[in-house]
């Protein structure tokens, strides 16, 4: 089934099969409901009214998500999305295989124009981002890989409209009625006003024509005041539009017309280039490594009825698909998930019939569709670093009750950029953006310990040392052996070098591809105890909490550039 399937031509094409498995369904819309909801943060008794789903149903899905990682609760009540939950949408990602074959030139084509350019694809009647390389500006483009576009407000959508079955067309005349101003669309402003349907569709009927005869599509401000766009179609081999490549700008650098001018020779020459990529022959992609047993039986004798294991099982199987592009036929499924045949089989019809995977070509395969990127994809696509941290360290600070932070190295500084404090009446009062010399901190020597050695040397010799307190290190040799002594023990301890009275302790938090980019740390008064007893006492929650703020930024790295301060 080709990219933009609605969900209704997914279950009319489904093989028989029976109703979707009802968890699978149910905990999807309750993913979609909190992707969908402002701040993605709801109660319980907000999901009962946005899902139609009784209260002991969303209890139990949300106590298997959370258990999954894929949700979170605060403060007993909230329930959020989780960064874990962006590994299905990375799973389309890879099984669409897209970014990984024309990212490299998009990226090309945005350093040689000097403009922000993204990669979109259909997804039912509107228009799904799925790579975006932008410009940093004051005024930034604030789109996200997951967003969803109305086809009508875009420069996508008039290439791609060309190609809309019946169904679809269908189904974007029941929008344009519905949702006469956009709200269903949480990337873009909604129109300040509703539109006739009818109004809408004479123009858009003529934007989708004049596409079809130029080759090419612009959106002239369509999606908000200032923002222009350019965009060309990218063919499969079979002919058919497999995305559309889009530069943007805004009309204080270029209006549509001048857009054009400058970027339609290149945004050609790339997209011919980008239709070469998906022509070549694709490296045979490597089987699925065999799956461990099903882990979901353990989790259901832990937690008893409330957890669902029909719900588990089928988003190991979404999941399972993007282990390769191309997606993976049922007994690859079954294979990669550990699952049996049948037990894989109806959860991809489940799937299928949901609107989140369709059979590919004629190799038996299952796909994933880019509609699974509603799953809060976008969303949690903004997450700054600071907030993927601040849930971790909250954890930590209520299994040790101290004071925790996280910090980057900042010249010959390290500086705070997320913190939680404990409650007590003598405690360390420590704010965001408070800057502290590495050299005397448990945090500033695990960042340095994870330097090269000879650039951590060189910050050591050129760093101000002074004595702080009467037990501060100034002497080269000893530091250098307390950075060496850190990068050994994977932590380090310091003990009143900062401030008399304070004891800190830090370990590192390492990027994807294991460089340490921030650390950690406990911060509490020398009174409590020994330095052994904040070691046995506090070390091992606190390597926990920076492991899970590591997998929470592997996910969310995988696909999206995160700055990390």
């Amino acid at each position: 089934m080709p990219h933009g399937a609605t969900a209704s031509e997914a279950a009319a094409a489904a093989a028989p099969g029976g109703e979707p498995v009802g968890p699978l369904e149910r905990g999807l819309a309750v993913l979609r409901a909190l992707a969908a909801h402002p701040g993605s943060r709801m109660r319980p008794g907000d999901l009962v009214r946005a899902t139609g789903l009784a209260r002991s149903t969303v209890d139990r899905i949300v106590t298997t998500l959370t258990h999954l990682g894929y949700l979170r609760i605060e403060d007993d009540r909230d329930v959020l999305l989780a960064p874990r939950l962006m590994e299905l949408g990375n799973a389309y990602l890879t099984c669409c295989g897209l970014p990984d074959a024309l990212e490299p030139l998009a990226v090309a084509l945005a350093d040689e124009l000097d403009e922000s350019v993204s990669l979109a694809v259909p997804d039912g009647a509107g228009v799904r981002f799925i790579s975006q390389s932008t410009r940093r500006r004051t005024m930034a483009l604030a789109f996200q890989i997951g967003d969803l576009l109305p086809a009508e407000r875009c420069a996508p959508g008039a290439l791609f409209a060309s190609d809309w079955s019946p169904e679809q067309q269908a189904a974007w005349r029941t929008r344009l009625r519905d949702d006469p101003r956009d709200a269903g669309f949480p990337a873009v402003p909604p129109r300040s006003a509703p539109v006739a349907p009818e109004e809408v569709e004479s123009v858009f009927r003529q934007r989708v024509a004049d596409a079809r005869s130029a080759g090419w599509a612009a959106d002239d401000q369509l999606i908000e005041p200032g923002l222009v766009a350019v965009a060309v179609p990218v063919h499969a081999p079979d002919g058919s539009t497999m995305c559309a490549l889009s530069v943007v700008s805004h009309t204080s650098r270029h209006s549509a017309r001048s857009l054009a001018e400058h970027a339609l020779p290149r945004l050609r020459e790339y997209a011919a280039r980008m239709e070469a990529a998906l022509a070549s022959p694709a490296p045979a992609a490597m089987p699925p490594a065999p799956g461990g047993p099903d882990t979901s039986r353990a989790a259901k004798a832990e937690l008893g009825p409330e957890f669902l294991q029909s719900l588990t099982r089928g988003l190991a199987v979404l999941t399972a698909l993007g282990s390769a592009p191309g997606g993976l036929t049922l007994s690859g499924a079954a294979e990669a998930t550990g699952l049996a045949r049948a037990t894989a089989r109806r959860a991809l019809l489940s799937l299928q019939q949901l609107g989140y995977a369709a059979p590919a070509g004629e190799g038996r395969r299952f796909t994933l569709l880019p509609t699974v990127l509603e799953l809060g994809y976008a969303r949690l696509s903004r997450l700054t670093f600071a907030e993927i941290a601040q849930p971790h360290l909250a954890r930590l600070v209520e299994q040790v009750h101290d004071s925790a932070s996280v910090a980057v190295l900042a010249d010959d500084d390290i500086m705070y950029v997320a913190r939680v404090h404990t409650v007590r009446i003598m405690s360390v009062n420590i704010t965001v953006g408070t800057r502290f010399p590495a050299y005397a901190t448990s945090m500033g020597r695990v960042l340095l310990a994870g330097l090269p050695e000879q650039e951590a040397a060189e910050r050591l010799a050129r760093a101000s040392v002074r004595p702080l307190t009467p037990f501060t290190r100034v002497d080269a040799a000893d530091l250098a052996e307390a950075v060496a002594q850190a990068r050994r023990d994977g932590h380090a301890l310091v003990d009143q070098e900062l401030e008399e009275g304070l004891r800190s302790i830090a370990a590192p938090v390492h990027d994807r591809t294991g460089r340490v980019v921030a650390a950690v740390n406990v911060s509490t008064h020398a009174s409590r105890g020994t330095l052994d007893d904040v070691r046995q006492a506090v070390l091992p929650a606190l390597t926990a909490a920076a492991a899970a703020i590591e997998e929470d930024l592997a996910v969310v790295t995988e696909r999206v550039r995160l700055a990390i301060p």
